[in-house]
């Protein structure tokens, strides 16, 4: 089947850099475009081309309302409506209002995403868990900056487990705040994309934005605070539950994590055990993000698929053989312990 839509404007945008939206159009729809003097011909199965001349109509009317796909927008717009013919480009957009972040104008880019806000919004406890490049980091910093000017909550707290991915750094030079501040880069970064510099500086001096590893949040009430748990999946359980524990009167709390990319040597990570613990519980939502909502290079969201279909294909023997593991351990004793002939056991160094 053929159709020919026409393209009066926006023909840069919708064609992307070098080419990008359309041929995500195309592959996601197993079709065959072509521009022939501003009307794009469209080939393929009665319904993809259909679905096709569909979401090509929704971009022409919002172009012609004065809709501006900037940064990237309709390349992550197209990736949603090419995988789920549930939902329009119109509604997507729409859906989407925009909201002021300091000085930044964002719009949720995913269906995902939309509910990730709306869920912040809505409750007082949000989990936030999917593969990297997703935005979960960035729009909670983004939620509690906004919650912050517009005086909802009284500071900013910003944590994560100091822990290293897969690589010992050793002793780092400086003071106590100088040795963590290399784990907490994320948080600063999306601070300053949000904030002026300046600004930042001085809610930082004052307290106003704090920014610390978890173990400084032992004993604390968090009261008219936004807390962000980011990189949660380094969590151990015991963290975990004294991170959620701390939440006081008037505050919010997002926990965001990947378990997909957990470097806790030997330790259960303490966000699937919170998923566990508190499916069900009123007041929290858990909102999980996929290859779909990834906001980064497009080759990101290939390398996420990627992993996920290879975990997917070892993923069975390898959680057997940890679960054999761990029984092991649990049921030995110490003499048996220190009886294995794995050498690695045997003469590992003692932290």
């Amino acid at each position: 089947m053929k159709a020919s839509v026409r393209i009066s404007r926006g023909v840069e945008s919708l064609f992307g850099t070098r080419d990008e939206n359309i041929r995500l159009l195309e592959s996601g729809l197993n079709v065959h475009t072509q521009l022939v003097d501003n009307n794009l011909e469209i080939e393929g199965d009665p319904g993809n081309v259909l679905r096709a001349e569909n979401i090509l109509e929704d971009y022409n009317s919002l172009i012609r309302e004065g809709h501006v796909f900037n940064n990237g927008d309709l390349n992550s717009y197209l990736r949603v409506v090419t995988l789920d013919s549930e939902v329009s480009l119109r509604a997507l957009v729409q859906s989407g209002r925009q909201r002021n972040f300091g000085k930044k104008i964002l719009a949720p880019k995913s269906v995902n995403q939309r509910r990730y806000l709306e869920a912040i919004e809505r409750n007082d406890m949000v989990f936030g868990v999917g593969p990297a490049g997703t935005g979960k980091t960035y729009l909670a910093v983004a939620m509690a900056v906004s919650a912050l000017m517009s005086k909802q909550v009284a500071r900013i707290i910003l944590t994560r487990p100091a822990v290293e991915a897969g690589e010992r750094l050793g002793f780092l030079p400086g003071t106590l705040q100088e040795k963590v501040d290399p784990y907490l880069r994320p948080l600063y970064d999306a601070l300053y994309d949000m904030l002026d510099n300046d600004r930042v500086e001085k809610l930082l001096e004052r307290n106003v934005i704090e920014v610390a590893p978890i173990a400084f949040m032992r004993g604390r009430t968090l009261n008219d605070s936004f807390i962000i748990l980011d990189e949660a999946q380094n969590s151990t359980p015991e963290q975990m539950k004294m991170v959620l524990t701390r939440q006081g009167f008037n505050s919010k709390m997002v926990v965001n994590g990947d378990v997909t990319q957990i470097d806790l040597p030997g330790r259960r990570s303490g966000l699937i055990d919170a998923i566990e613990v508190l499916k069900g519980v009123e007041g929290i939502s858990f909102v999980q993000f996929d290859e779909r909502d990834v906001v980064r290079h497009s080759l990101v969201q290939r390398i996420v698929k990627a992993y996920e279909r290879y975990n997917e294909t070892i993923g069975g023997g390898r959680q057997l053989s940890l679960k054999l593991a761990e029984s092991g351990a649990e049921n030995g004793n110490g003499e048996n312990r220190a009886a294995s002939p794995d050498p690695a056991v045997d003469t590992a160094p003692q932290a």
